[in-house]
């Protein structure tokens, strides 16, 4: 991912992130400075940030990574970005969002509709 594709506000926080932290060999290093934040840690991070945001609902890092391909291609983005985005090999992993993009089919005109019969 170059760094056009990455998100401007998510550049300035891990851009103060890393003058206040100044990491060495992993930007987010687990216990031992020398191993990287597992997944696990993750989890029970963003497990702990929902219980303290008063989040009922039992989401899951997953579920932000498909609400954010699901965004994604309901504003417009093609989704070939969206694959190489997520990192997907094949679009067919990726074509799992278009079932849930209702809001576009909803939106789509018919050619037909746009004519200009006079009337």
């Amino acid at each position: 991912m170059s760094e056009k594709e990455v998100s401007q506000l998510l550049k300035s926080v891990v851009q103060e992130y890393t003058t206040e932290y100044r990491p060495n060999r992993w930007l987010f290093p687990g216990q031992a400075s020398d191993r990287h934040l597992t997944e696990r840690s993750v989890q029970k991070v963003f497990e702990e940030a929902r219980q303290r945001a008063g989040i009922v609902k039992k989401v899951s890092i997953h579920a932000l990574r498909h609400s954010f391909a699901t965004h994604l291609l309901e504003n417009g983005t093609d989704l070939r970005y969206i694959q190489e985005l997520l990192g997907h090999t094949s679009a067919r992993t990726t074509q799992r969002y278009t079932h849930v993009s209702m809001k576009n089919i909803q939106r789509i005109q018919s050619p037909l509709d746009r004519l200009d019969l006079g009337e």
